[in-house]
């Protein structure tokens, strides 16, 4: 199964809070407050306002839903939530693994209004947090620029930018967050911020990879580009039986490649290939991939390359290469992560784990390069030194066995593999189930991370299960 087709295909437990009933009257007047809509069960429009990406949270009942279309609606929205001790989150794309964006019995406040995409003449770029990869990538193409970014055009930038930001260009040019210059965030008391490293820098550390939903609801960015330039897309697909073989010649390959070589596997129980991008011409990435051919020690059944254009790259790793802007169907899977801290002694034993459940999939990103160049302090982000990124994902439909077997066949790979991988994982694929779920996340920055969460959120307005706010106490606050 390709990476996309694996990715259309969490029941985490609500967001904890001490969620208060505020009266009729209290709505109505947030409602005359906001420049957007704000949808309340059994209004018109809530049963669509609510829903997230994954279908497996439609039964959360938000107690509203505010479409906020200025910085003061999302203001007022924190506001109230702190003074009636609801929980709050924000959406951007909606793709929140555990539906941590569709919080039950709280406020969602929807961002997609932010979408705008301004790209200045120096090539830095304003972007929205409610605005989504396929149209900011195409409209930095229009200008001749791109961002490091991912693939899937219907992620949201806010969630992909304050977890890291991995993608098919990141060996070359860095992560999402490696590029971002400033942010405009509303935090706990209802100030609106704009952070960088001039203006409150460990705000702006945190939220460099220190994950969505922390520090506060973030409304815009300022990131910094780089020149588009064309892309060459390769694809080697190896027989049946030859996982084992081609994860022990990749990960000996991957380290002596040039920046301009990005690599994926993908491994499942009769899938082994590897998918990728260049960023240079045809001729010289043939002999890097025969270089690998030669380590997997196995002609590919398939082998192919070919020049793109940046865009059309891109979306040859989206399912909606042939739809451009087409929006996706919604989904259910789960999923889970590891990161591959050096290569792995026993190859054959890592992919008899990760191929003991039919159903699973295992999609691994390469890291290194200019990832590896940025200090595992110097951002939030702590998983710099790593050699791969190790995602495994899981159909949550009932002909899959739902979610609860998705979990488990999820949670028998996550905790089956060796030492090599250690107590880590990527926090964009947020796992409700992972075992010391803060030390995988954040590493190293977990302390100065919550002491930075501590100061913006003393109260936990922004609490969730997976948050580092401390515990939720009801907040008194003025109107903002």
């Amino acid at each position: 199964m390709d990476r996309r087709a694996f990715l259309r295909i969490s029941g985490a437990v609500p967001v904890a809070g001490l969620a208060g009933r505020p009266p009729r009257d209290d709505w109505e007047r947030l409602r005359k407050r906001l420049a957007g809509p704000l949808f309340r069960p059994g209004d018109p429009g809530y049963p669509e306002a609510k829903q997230g990406f994954f279908t497996m949270y439609d039964h959360r009942m938000p107690a509203a839903v505010v479409g906020a279309a200025r910085v003061e609606d999302v203001q007022a929205a924190v506001g109230f939530a702190a003074r009636h001790g609801l929980p709050v989150a924000a959406r951007s794309g909606g793709h929140s693994y555990p539906g941590y964006s569709t919080v039950d019995g709280g406020i969602v406040v929807d961002l997609s209004r932010f979408s705008g995409v301004d790209v200045r003449p120096d090539g830095r770029a304003a972007i929205g947090a409610g605005a989504r990869l396929g149209p900011i990538a195409t409209t930095l193409a229009a200008h001749g620029r791109v961002l490091p970014a991912g693939s899937c055009e219907t992620v949201g930038i806010a969630g992909l930018a304050l977890g890291g930001g991995v993608g098919l260009v990141d060996r070359k040019h860095g992560l999402t967050c490696d590029h971002l210059e400033a942010a405009r965030i509303v935090t706990a008391d209802g100030h609106v911020r704009t952070v960088s490293r001039a203006a409150e820098p460990d705000l702006f550390w945190a939220l460099r990879g220190g994950g969505g939903g922390n520090f506060g609801i973030v409304t815009g960015f300022t990131f910094s580009t780089v020149p588009i330039a064309d892309v060459v897309t390769y694809k080697l697909v190896f027989p049946p039986g030859t996982q084992a073989a081609l994860l022990a010649g990749w990960q000996e390959w991957l380290p002596g490649m040039p920046d301009e070589l990005w690599s994926g596997v993908n491994i499942g129980a009769a899938t082994a290939e590897t998918n990728g991008t260049f960023l240079g011409p045809e001729a010289r990435l043939k002999p890097l991939l025969d270089d690998l051919v030669r380590r997997v020690g196995t002609s590919p059944a398939e082998r192919a390359a070919r020049t793109r254009d940046h865009l059309s790259a891109l979306r040859s790793f989206d399912d909606h290469e042939a739809r451009p802007g087409a929006t996706a169907a919604r989904a259910a899977y789960v999923g889970t992560s590891r990161m591959l801290l050096r290569p792995v002694d026993d190859p054959a034993a890592v992919v008899e784990v990760l191929t003991r459940s039919p159903r699973v999939g295992t999609l691994i990103d390469s890291a290194g390069g200019a990832i590896a160049r940025v200090g595992a302090r110097e951002t939030a982000f702590p998983h710099r030194s790593a050699l791969a990124s190790f995602q495994f994902l899981h159909g949550a439909t009932p002909e899959d066995g739902g979610e609860a077997e998705a979990r488990r066949a999820l949670a028998a790979v996550r905790d089956g593999l060796g030492p090599e991988f250690g107590t880590t994982g990527y926090v964009n694929y947020l796992d409700p189930d992972m075992p010391d779920w803060a030390r995988a996340y954040y590493g190293v920055n977990l302390p100065r991370l919550r002491a930075i969460a501590r100061k913006y959120d003393p109260h936990g307005v922004f609490a969730f299960p997976q948050g580092l706010s401390g515990p939720r106490s009801t907040v008194h606050m003025g109107e903002s």
